[in-house]
């Protein structure tokens, strides 16, 4: 064989080794997805640790955020919080996010005026998207704006309601409602059943994908074993596990 025609044909040998060494190269493996938790009115981000650990286990990157809820109305919350939290994922994650109470709103205000290409799914734990009758029947109660700040006053079921204003969710969304009460007091100004700030019915929203109620109460319902769960089992499958 002629030395050119031996040089060619080394040379396609080795081009066709070179091309099957890069089909069978392993893809960049893709950022964790990511969840960030939005806590509720006057509480911190230590009442969303059992969650962040929980999902921590199942290889999320977790945001837990502290925000300050009683500081700002909602129109700044919003922004502050999400924008915030949106930093701290890597940059080509999926971002779900898991909020409780108020949490749940600002989530709601920001993604009503935002795109948000990377987002997955949404979680929110006794979230008062139809608004809270406690806001209006104890708004003018001395001391209410002071241990609920401008947000929570936002929260009643009135004409200034922010929730009520906000419209029907266009993502994918799993609401998780408390029935079970450690507040009487507050349980009066509320439809049962209801969670002790929030009743059943206020937590439903036009749009969400699932719902699920569970026999806890409104200050403890993101630390109960069930709904951190349940919580998981949304954000893996986008439903809730329903008694048969």
């Amino acid at each position: 064989m002629p030395v050119a025609m031996k040089i060619t044909t080394m040379l396609a040998i080795l081009a066709v080794v070179f091309s099957q060494a890069m089909i069978i190269l392993p893809a960049k493996a893709a950022d964790p997805e990511c969840v960030i938790l939005l806590h509720g009115l006057a509480r911190t981000a230590s009442s969303m640790a059992p969650m962040a650990d929980a999902l921590r286990e199942r290889g999320y990157t977790v945001v837990n955020l502290d925000y300050p809820s009683r500081k700002h109305p909602v129109e700044v919350l919003a922004p502050m919080a999400m924008e915030q939290g949106l930093s701290k994922c890597p940059g080509n994650s999926k971002v779900h996010f898991v909020t409780h109470s108020l949490g749940g709103i600002l989530v709601r205000y920001y993604l009503a005026a935002h795109t948000l290409v990377r987002l997955g799914r949404v979680v929110m734990l006794a979230p008062p998207n139809q608004g809270s009758e406690v806001v209006d029947g104890l708004g003018g109660v001395p001391g209410f704006s002071l241990l609920n700040g401008p947000a929570g006053a936002q929260l009643g079921v009135g004409e200034h309601s922010i929730p009520r204003a906000l419209g029907a969710v266009d993502f994918d969304l799993g609401v998780i409602a408390g029935d079970r009460s450690v507040n009487l007091i507050l349980s009066q100004y509320l439809p049962n059943p209801d969670d002790g700030k929030v009743s059943v019915a206020s937590t439903k929203v036009e749009g969400m994908r699932d719902f699920i109620q569970v026999p806890h109460s409104h200050p403890f319902i993101m630390r109960a074993p069930l709904v951190i769960e349940q919580t998981v089992r949304f954000l893996e499958t986008g439903k809730f596990a329903h008694a048969e």
